[in-house]
């Protein structure tokens, strides 16, 4: 059964660009801030994977923009493990308008597990612990 998490952002004003839109940049920040959410649910830090001699490396982020977000829009972001390899693992996720359930944004996020130099290492047990992996 695929685990579901869920993180809630109210848009800035300052977020958003000429348009009155959300700055499509801004968008990786919110998907960001819902990974570290899913990390820290999972008790999994970046320090602390740094310390065992882990890095966390975003490789590719397929994002696509289907509806804009205005300021005060509630966003729900909602994250799923959608695979997972022997180094590297996608998430996919969507960011959703609370008020009409609009889907604003949806995206696929690659990340790899490295060593401290930087080299693809084998998935650490506390992630595959975290994950059911």
């Amino acid at each position: 059964m695929v685990e579901v998490f869920e993180s809630i952002h109210k848009v800035r004003s300052y977020e958003c660009d000429l348009y009155g839109h959300v700055n499509n940049a801004v968008y990786l920040h919110y998907l960001e801030f819902a990974r570290m959410e899913v990390l820290e649910h999972k008790g999994i830090t970046l320090d602390g994977l740094k310390e065992s001699g882990f890095l966390i490396v975003i490789q590719r982020i397929e994002i696509e923009y289907k509806f804009p977000a205005v300021a005060l829009d509630r966003l729900r972001i909602i994250t799923t493990m959608d695979k997972v390899l022997n180094t590297s693992g996608v998430f996919h996720q969507q960011i959703w308008r609370i008020e009409d359930e609009k889907e604003i944004a949806d995206a696929y996020v690659t990340w790899v597990v490295v060593d401290l130099t930087g080299r693809p290492v084998r998935m650490p047990r506390v992630l595959k612990d975290a994950f059911g992996i």
